[in-house]
């Protein structure tokens, strides 16, 4: 097991062990969380890095990661756990033949064995390798009910079952939770955290994560890929392209043996960018030969 960090800068060598490039203020956040064993809260448009900074943290840290993806309607039997009736009616059925008591087989039905634990249960159990990282992903789907039940559960890492009692946690999971801010989370849950917005990168850290992440791609290429990225997000889309799409376009670029960008393979290409046929429309053609244009020019410039 891998200690948590002592520091601001450990934690970004962490981090950047986990090929993960994160500012200071992003690894300070995540350094105080570690430390005091509070929930890291961010909140960010889609695809710029969220849900990676767990998965980079159970890596990096030796952690089992639990992952509890949200989605409107999600309940307490889908989050936290549920009884396995099929088990429990069996169990009473062989009680009936037998001579236990009443009293002894509600007992026996209502126990751990028959408990089915879910992503929010199983992230307080005692792990050897150190507590579990739990990841509440895109929490803004979820309906404000599910948000108040997790009150509990991060105020004080414990979970209340009727039939059992309070199961609480040894040692506290790391939690991150993320939000894509489709609509606010309640104060009262942020309160129990260290937030974070996580922003659009600039062009310089955009660059690095390309090299990370797409080693492939001729520097000449990413270069131009970032550049046009940049400028797609200055422009009143649906939806503007995040990290994940730009080395989703650097990689599909690469596949395809293209050493620069042309309008042909911008054409070509751009369904891995936005997403909404009504941004493809507006980019591709002239708009996206005068983008490029705009992008060599900037990067000739600058040499």
């Amino acid at each position: 097991m891998v200690s948590v960090p002592a520091s601001v800068d450990d934690t970004l060598s962490l981090l950047s062990r986990g090929r993960y490039v994160a500012d200071r203020s992003l690894a300070t956040a995540v350094y105080l969380s570690l430390s005091l064993h509070r929930p890291l809260f961010l909140e960010g448009e889609a695809g710029v890095g969220k849900t990676e900074i767990a998965k980079v943290l159970a890596e990096t840290l030796g952690r089992r990661l639990i992952r509890l993806q949200c989605y409107e309607g999600l309940d307490i039997a889908s989050a936290v756990y549920e009884w396995n009736y099929p088990r429990q009616m069996i169990e009473i059925r062989l009680a009936e033949t037998g001579t236990a008591g009443r009293d002894s087989v509600e007992e026996e039905i209502f126990s751990d064995r028959f408990l089915i634990k879910r992503p929010l249960l199983q992230a307080l159990e005692p792990e050897l390798g150190g507590a579990p990282v739990l990841l509440i992903d895109e929490l803004d789907r979820t309906d404000e009910p599910f948000e108040a039940y997790l009150l509990e559960v991060l105020s004080d890492f414990q979970i209340t079952i009727p039939e059992i009692g309070t199961v609480k946690a040894a040692e506290p999971p790391i939690v991150v939770m993320t939000s894509n801010r489709t609509r606010e989370i309640h104060d009262a849950l942020k309160r129990r955290c260290f937030y974070y917005w996580v922003d659009y990168p600039t062009a310089e850290r955009e660059l690095e994560i390309l090299r990370l992440k797409a080693p492939g791609a001729a520097e000449a290429l990413s270069r131009e890929v970032v550049s046009f990225v940049q400028k797609l997000r200055t422009m009143d889309l649906f939806k503007l392209p995040g990290v994940a799409e730009t080395i989703d376009w650097a990689q599909a670029l690469t596949q395809l043996d293209v050493l620069a960008l042309t309008p042909e393979a911008i054409n070509d290409t751009l369904g891995v960018l936005p997403k909404y046929q009504d941004d493809i429309a507006k980019i591709q053609g002239s708009e996206a030969t005068k983008l490029l244009d705009q992008v060599r020019a900037e990067i000739a410039a600058a040499q």
